[in-house]
């Protein structure tokens, strides 16, 4: 009886050092080909700046250790001394193993908690339906030199199919990982991808459990949706003034036409430039029908932007603060790339958002003709 006593207390007390403590992670790092002493720099993500680096650590024989809290899952990414890239690595608490390549950071293993293995396995099935179109596309261009047409074809048409699993791909992953933190840095970086509407990305984030929904990252991005929802269809657009080229102050309320393309744009962006004659033949054929546009630039220099509108000979209303991303028109608008277009009715209400080429000519000529 003693004997059995004994070996439930040493099973007791290997449990008890094993057990993490709560909120605590212990992080273990193995990397090869690494001297001793070279630096490696924990760093922490800041919204619409650089990393921030909050601890320094050493590489000796091979390995390095940290540890600290966290009350909920923290991305941070791993920057190595003379190495490009990073790593990213998911602080939560359990004790999380890395083994690092420095020649390969994107084959690194993260393991030992369980928004690193949802890490892990996202990635890997990212990389699974990159590797299927490769594929496809290795095979295709040896079917085209051996002219073989119904392999092409059969081809052609397994590609279109794994272009609609990449599609899916997300929106699947954050469906099946509902309580996972990932889900979030999935649905961040469709917000700033700009790949669904704000509404698709709602009904993703609403299903998550309230666990994850109420970590700082969740709280972020609703904050975020909660702003976007100002800007769904059917919305009034917000009112605002500002100064055109001439120094004049207007208002989009006062610039309202039967249809207008309120455009956000700056004479650096390639794209917005690209666009431009498109936007400057669609006036031109439905000014006279009710079609008007106001120009928000996000320029810093006037000069630029009084350029850009004499080279591209755009004649409609152009409001610009000169304050680049700050511009407060563009932070109200919630813009975070350009271009960026909204589409209003008479009323300033949004019936259409970011359309450009032929489907915005579609919109217009809809309502207009």
């Amino acid at each position: 009886m003693k004997k059995i006593g004994s070996i439930l207390l040493l099973l007791v007390a290997l449990v008890a050092c094993n057990k993490t403590e709560k909120d605590t992670y212990n992080v273990t790092v193995s990397v090869d080909g690494v001297e001793d002493g070279q630096h490696v720099y924990l760093q922490k993500p800041v919204d619409g700046q650089r990393p921030e680096i909050i601890d320094t650590l050493e590489v000796m024989q091979g390995k390095f250790e940290f540890s600290g809290k966290a009350e909920s899952p923290q991305l941070h990414y791993l920057l190595f001394e003379g190495v490009r890239g990073v790593l990213p690595i998911i602080l939560e608490e359990g004790n999380i193993n890395v083994t690092a390549y420095k020649d390969s950071l994107n084959f690194s293993k993260i393991a030992g908690s369980p928004s690193n293995d949802d890490f892990t396995a996202f990635i890997q099935g990212s990389k699974n339906i990159r590797d299927k179109m490769s594929e496809i596309q290795k095979k295709g261009m040896e079917a085209q030199q051996a002219n073989d047409t119904v392999t092409m074809n059969t081809l052609r048409e397994t590609f279109v199919e794994v272009q609609d699993e990449a599609r899916n791909y997300e929106n699947e992953f954050v469906a099946n990982h509902k309580d996972s933190y990932i889900s979030l840095l999935v649905i961040q970086q469709m917000l700033r991808a700009k790949t669904k509407t704000s509404e698709e990305i709602g009904e993703l984030f609403n299903g998550l459990t309230e666990d994850v929904k109420n970590t700082d990252l969740g709280n972020t991005i609703a904050t975020e949706l909660k702003k976007l929802n100002k800007f769904s269809i059917g919305a009034a657009a917000p009112d605002f003034s500002g100064p055109t080229p001439e120094g004049e102050t207007v208002s989009l309320k006062e610039s309202l036409g039967k249809v207008t393309i309120l455009d956000f744009w700056a004479a650096w962006c390639k794209p917005c430039r690209a666009e431009n004659p498109n936007l400057v033949k669609l006036y031109a054929d439905y000014h006279e029908k009710g079609l008007n546009v106001v120009g928000v630039s996000l320029d810093r220099k006037a000069e630029d932007w009084k350029k850009a509108i004499e080279e591209d000979n755009l004649p409609w209303t152009h409001i610009s603060n000169l304050k680049f991303w700050q511009d407060p028109i563009a932070q109200e608008y919630n813009i975070r790339a350009i271009p960026a277009t909204f589409i209003l009715d008479e009323n300033g209400n949004i019936i259409a958002k970011d359309l450009r080429g032929q489907a915005l000519k579609d919109k217009i000529a809809s309502i207009l003709d």
